[in-house]
């Protein structure tokens, strides 16, 4: 089974939100997750508002997840990984 750690959108039309999510590559985007290790609001002003659980993040990347070009971006962000 393929994991991934991709992005669920969350919200109602033109007000996005966004929780992070540890998936089967499989299944939909906002289908069936595995766990929820964070969010990701890019509304909020003057800079969009990430929070991810580290510990988590890095269990699942230690277990062989591979997360999403955004998700890689905002674990740099968050300051996760380089």
């Amino acid at each position: 089974m393929a994991v991934k750690i991709r992005l669920r959108r969350m919200g109602s039309k033109k007000a996005p939100f966004y929780r992070v999510v540890v998936a089967d590559s499989r299944s939909p985007r906002d289908g069936r997750f595995i766990e929820e290790i964070g969010y990701y609001n890019p509304i909020v002003q003057p800079e969009a508002e990430v929070k991810i659980d580290a510990e988590k993040a890095a269990k699942w990347l230690n277990n062989g997840a591979q997360p999403t070009e955004i998700v890689k971006r905002l674990f740099v962000k968050a300051g996760i990984s380089k």
